[in-house]
């Protein structure tokens, strides 16, 4: 027979497991225990048909139906278990009829297997209430600039480096601009806050966390008020760069010779606030391919000045690094984090 599992226990053992989500194609996509494999029982048109049949006949004839189509599959479904030398864990949306089926046809056939209780629904309940009470332990070192100055790029070639990166615009799925979905997929609210806490339960610890300043909202995300205050309260970087150098990187992280419609269809969301003759400038080089020109006149008149006011409220002691590339800046982010760490030991 099947083991039940709590969220808790899961969770413990999470490093041991291999979760998988039974739920149907549609309903993973949409939300599911980050790392977790999607081996459906019901594929979303049969689940949407026992649905309907549920609702217009009878409980027991989506029982019956839904016995028909899992039969007719189940070689093929065990088959895709059996391939996983791990300890498993299944789990649906309630932990109901999907993974109780589950577990007991594996249990059956000699496969030896978990069932979260609760379901999926009892992890977002845990995340929630998690993220309500949660105070971050390591100081944020945050880092600022203008657009394009790489402060992602830079992010990403800290972690590489081993150092422990906050990247809220990967687990958003977005750049954080009018533009930022360009080339992505943008993460659900929850999606975010199950990535979120993850990364922060796995940096909790260490004394510090570098993260790249943030509006409350990224794309289709809010983030917390908490991780707002942590960011506020932390060591403001001021990453400067050329603007030559700018435009450049601009370029190759929204390739938007690839995006020509979508760079349109962002910039009709934003021309109106733009003074008229510099918006239709801006649209016509667009449309003419000639998006380091375009580049140019958005930072020089939107995106910089937005930038400049935004930024007033930063104090005087502020550490500001000049970089050529973010190269340059992975050198001297590091640098700086060596010389924090000895100032924190103290002599």
């Amino acid at each position: 027979m099947f083991q039940d599992i709590t969220v808790e226990e899961l969770l413990e053992q999470r490093q041991e497991l291999t979760l998988i989500d039974v739920r149907s194609p549609g309903e993973y996509r949409d939300f599911t225990i980050p790392g977790s494999l999607n081996i459906p029982l019901l594929d979303d048109a049969e689940r949407a048909e026992i649905g309907t049949t549920y609702k217009q006949v009878s409980f027991q004839a989506a029982k019956d139906r839904g016995l028909e189509i899992i039969s007719a599959k189940l070689p093929e479904f065990i088959k895709q278990f059996e391939k996983i030398d791990s300890r498993k864990a299944v789990y649906c949306w309630r932990g109901g009829m999907r993974s109780r089926t589950t577990a007991t046809v594996l249990a059956l056939m000699g496969i030896r297997v978990y069932r979260l209780t609760g379901g999926i629904r009892s992890y977002r309940q845990w995340v929630v209430k998690t993220l309500e009470t949660f105070k971050p332990k390591p100081r944020f070192i945050v880092l600022n600039g203008y657009t394009g100055t790489g402060k992602t790029l830079l992010l990403r070639k800290l972690a590489e480096q081993g150092v422990p990166v906050l990247d809220i615009e990967r687990l958003a799925g977005h750049r954080g601009s009018v533009f930022g979905q360009i080339g992505l997929k943008p993460n659900n609210q929850k999606t975010f806050e199950a990535l979120l806490l993850q990364e922060l339960l796995r940096f909790n610890e260490q004394p510090y966390i570098v993260v790249e300043s943030e509006s409350k909202r990224v794309g289709k995300v809010v983030l917390p008020g908490f991780l707002l205050d942590a960011k506020e309260q932390g060591i403001q970087l001021h990453v400067e760069m050329p603007i030559e150098a700018r435009i450049r990187h601009i370029l190759e992280e929204y390739n938007p010779a690839e995006h020509k419609e979508e760079c349109l269809s962002a910039f009709e969301r934003i021309q109106r606030r733009i003074h008229t003759p510099i918006a239709t400038e801006i649209e016509r080089q667009l449309l003419m391919n000639h998006y380091a020109e375009a580049a140019a006149l958005l930072l020089e008149h939107y995106y910089d000045p937005r930038y400049e006011h935004s930024s007033e409220r930063h104090v005087h002691d502020d550490v500001h690094l000049p970089i050529d590339d973010p190269n340059d800046g992975v050198s001297k982010v590091t640098s700086f984090l060596q010389q924090l760490k000895l100032q924190q030991k103290g002599p």
